[in-house]
């Protein structure tokens, strides 16, 4: 316990200078990376995170705050896509295709923010999410040699998701240790969609 309160005490610490909250404050970057989230909750409702996210990708992009735009989440069936549902309802929020690239294999945060460098070649980008989220990616981000900064998209309320909250809180710990001991390979060879099978 001692453990998981000293990584999420030194995760926010080392990377609140970084995190911005408002618009104006935020230095300009070429390139956005914006973390996934599924389109939907568990009850087909749609999820906060995710709206969120995407309108404050749009009004970054709108401000001239990034050019470009990563967006990185999980594709690991034909049924499920986060990237393309991100890029399907920025579509909808006015934001031009020719500025977004996919990143299929966003499987964890860690691999989105290793991907963005090592596959995508970008070490100075805009990280997209949530607050709560963005102490992490920031986290793992400085301590792979990336100079990143990032944007706080508006919060959910009180209450929504206690058990985002709670995966996150325990998250940060295992981030710690994946930057500093565990190492996990992420996959940095491809980038290659999952898409859903024609019919006959």
């Amino acid at each position: 316990m001692v453990f998981i309160l000293l990584c999420n005490f030194w995760v926010v610490y080392c990377t609140k200078q970084y995190n911005y909250f408002s618009i104006n404050d935020l230095p300009s970057n070429d390139v956005a990376l914006v973390l996934g989230t599924s389109r939907n909750t568990e009850s087909g409702k749609e999820n906060l995170f995710f709206k969120y996210r995407m309108e404050a990708t749009a009004r970054l992009f709108k401000e001239g705050k990034i050019k470009y735009i990563i967006l990185s989440g999980n594709n690991d069936s034909q049924y499920y896509n986060e990237p393309l549902d991100m890029q399907r309802a920025l579509l909808n929020l006015g934001i031009p295709e020719n500025v977004m690239t996919l990143d299929y294999a966003g499987f964890r945060t860690f691999d989105s923010v290793v991907r963005c460098k090592e596959v995508f070649n970008q070490d100075n980008f805009t990280v997209i999410s949530q607050n709560f989220h963005n102490a992490r990616a920031l986290y793992i981000a400085h301590n792979e040699g990336i100079n990143a900064i990032s944007f706080a998209a508006q919060d959910v309320p009180d209450g929504y998701s206690i058990r985002t909250l709670i995966r996150e809180y325990l998250a940060r710990p295992k981030a710690v240790l994946d930057v500093h001991f565990l190492r996990p390979k992420a996959d940095v060879t491809s980038n290659v969609e999952i898409k859903k099978k024609k019919g006959p």
